[in-house]
């Protein structure tokens, strides 16, 4: 039985975020494309390497949109959660894709820093200027919703990072030009891969942590177990858990022993008052509970099903 159920974005919100990621679909293909094109000409690693994160970036962005989609599917008999998850998927491929791409380009750097080659600088400039442009338009488009969806988190992150990549690329273009710091290409990609995988850890870790159905981590099962616990009709709480189905719904399940052997209607208000609680205290908007009296089972908290 749930207190609160977050359904309540309207349609033209999500609309909005669909229209948002088709627009940096679109902007990421001209780029790419332009970059390889680029790279190829100039021989600039950087600038392939930032063509390979733009591509990255429009397969993040195109999984992330289908994801979009997807949630807005009803639940039926045979998926009784609907496409809930289908975010989380998405931005836990979405950062593992980055981890991928880092690393990639890491082989690549160090190959090239022992082999450097003369690169055609006025094309990597432009060309990074380019992509300044089109990714910084895109993780505008894009911010306001990755504050709050972690799906949307995952593209902007894709877009940002490339961003700032850029930024790189055309600082290295300029030095290669002016000075002919051709190495400075190779340490450029270098340090963007250890940026992605910096932050495409952290990104995997969140939606794996979702995925395998761990409590929240800003979550105290004790704290809830004794503020239930509290109330008078109770006697205990155990067989917890508390799992975070997407962004917008977490998820309580317990078994509750009551002190004495209420009717269904005591049983209904103490209900919405468990409700109440975990809401305002825990952010928890979905409750499930099995009510108990007089039953010798085991009374862990914590209990293997």
């Amino acid at each position: 039985m749930g207190y609160s159920h977050s359904h309540n974005h309207s349609h033209n919100h999500g609309d909005l975020k669909g229209r948002n990621l088709i627009i940096s679909i679109l902007l990421n293909i001209v780029i790419t494309v332009a970059q390889v094109i680029g790279g190829l000409l100039s021989g600039s690693l950087s600038l392939l390497s930032d063509a390979l994160h733009n591509f990255s970036d429009v397969v993040s962005l195109i999984i992330s949109y289908i994801a979009n989609r997807l949630t807005k599917k009803k639940a039926s008999l045979q998926k009784t959660f609907g496409y809930k998850r289908a975010e989380i998927l998405a931005a836990f491929i979405n950062a593992a894709t980055l981890i991928i791409v880092a690393v990639l380009l890491i082989f690549e750097a160090v190959e090239r820093f022992q082999n450097p080659q003369e690169i055609e600088s006025n094309l990597v400039i432009w060309l990074s200027l380019l992509a300044i442009a089109g990714n910084g338009f895109s993780v505008l488009l894009l911010k306001k919703d990755s504050d709050t969806n972690m799906n949307m988190k995952s593209a902007y992150l894709h877009l940002l990072t490339d961003m700032m990549a850029s930024v790189a690329v055309f600082i290295g273009g300029l030095l290669m030009k002016y000075y002919q710091l051709f190495w400075v290409d190779s340490v450029l990609t270098l340090a963007i891969a250890i940026y992605l995988i910096i932050v495409g850890y952290d990104l995997l870790k969140d939606a794996f942590r979702v995925l395998m159905l761990f409590t929240p981590e800003t979550i105290q099962v004790k704290d809830i177990v004794k503020d239930i616990q509290d109330i008078e009709a109770i006697k205990n709480v155990h067989h917890v858990h508390i799992w975070q189905l997407n962004e917008e719904e977490i998820h309580l399940e317990a078994h509750i022993d009551f002190k004495e052997d209420i009717t269904l209607s005591q049983f209904d208000i103490i209900l919405h008052e468990v409700e109440a609680l975990v809401f305002h205290n825990f952010g928890i908007n979905h409750v499930n509970i099995q009510p108990e009296f007089g039953k010798c089972e085991e009374k862990d908290v914590i209990v293997q099903d």
